[in-house]
Formats: C-alpha cells, structure tokens, sequence
C-alpha cells in the first residue's frame, strides 16, 4: 500500500504547489481570514472529486472528447483575464491593509462561487488530476491507495497554505504589501490566460 500511497501524495504535492489562481486565492483569503476553513475545504473536495474520477478512469474520457480542452481553455482565460483586472486595480488604487474594522467581509457565497470558478474553469486543473495523475495512478497496482495520496496532499497543502498565511500578518498590516501581492496575482492571472491563449 504504501509503495503506491507515497507516490502519488508526492506527485500530487508536487501538481499544486506551484503558485496559480487558486493557490492565490487561497493565500489571500487566509491573509484577511475570511472564510479560511471552506476556502480550504472547497479546494480539498474539488481536487479529491478530480483525482478521484481521474484514478477511476475517466480522464481518457476527457480526453478523448475533442470539443472539451477548447472550451475550457478559452473559459478559464476570459476569466482569469476578468479576476486580474480586478486585482490590478486593487493594486492601483491601493489603500488596503490587515485590518478588518469597518470592512465589511465578503459574504461566504460570493467567495465560495469566485473559488469554484478559478477551480473548475482552469484547463490545468483537469490536465494534472484527470489526464496526469488518472494515467500515471494506471501503473501501480494499488490505485486506491495512490489516489488516496494524492487526495491528502491535495488537502494538507490547502489546509497549511490557507491557515499558514496568517504568519505573513505582520507583513501585510502595511498597504504596500497589499499592492504587491494584488499586483503578483493580477500578473499571475494574466500569465496563465496568456499560456492558455497562446496554447
């Protein structure tokens, strides 16, 4: 079993710890503490239903299905584009800090349905759980307990990227550091829109 579970808990570490629109959204809502636990645990369930669907085959499904990666690619690129606009005007206007008195936090929904689209629009996401992880998890002889690897280092590293970020307060009380960071992820986004587009 755990020739197979260590495996795919590093691949699967490896897959999402690179810095992407939903990594970012992470870190920022557990800079504000907003929501921090279902930021965390949407990001862990998406990633789990993925992997999981990858593991059990349907990732040769998808892609099979030609019209699929279009779609998706051109979707999650209007997006990102619209998400890093907003950013970068977070980052121009600046005047934002670690404070939350007299701000009104952003409703649960609203954050949940911007989190559910940076995680199931991004065409990456579908190529590292279904088509990667689903093909590689083919040669081990316990599927299950690769897949399983893969869905605890999905989770811890959600879990410690969203509570973790609290350790940056002392950094983002200024509203510089704001700017910066509104301005790495308006940047972010528009790379991934731009790699998409130009795919």
């Amino acid at each position: 079993m755990m020739s197979s579970f260590v495996p795919g808990f590093l691949l699967s570490l490896s897959l999402i710890v690179a810095i992407g629109a939903q990594n970012a959204f992470v870190l920022r809502q557990g800079l504000r503490r907003e929501h921090v636990f279902w930021v965390c645990l949407t990001c862990g369930v998406s990633d789990a239903l993925l992997i999981t669907a990858g593991v059990a085959g349907f990732g040769a499904l998808a892609h099979n299905v030609p019209w699929f990666e279009t779609v998706m690619r051109y979707g999650g690129a209007a997006f990102l584009i619209v998400y890093g606009w907003r950013n970068a005007l977070s980052a121009w206007r600046g005047g934002e800090a670690l404070i939350t008195e007299g701000r009104a936090p952003t409703s649960l929904g609203r954050t949940l349905l911007t989190l559910l689209a940076l995680t199931w629009l991004n065409p990456h996401v579908y190529l590292d759980t279904l088509v990667l992880l689903g093909s590689i998890s083919a040669q081990y002889d316990d599927r299950l307990a690769f897949g399983s690897g893969a869905v605890l280092a999905s989770i811890v590293f959600f879990f410690a990227l969203g509570y973790g970020a609290r350790l940056l307060q002392p950094v983002f009380a200024k509203p510089v550091s704001w700017r910066v960071l509104d301005a790495l992820i308006a940047l972010t986004m528009w790379v991934i829109a731009a790699t998409l587009l130009m795919h």
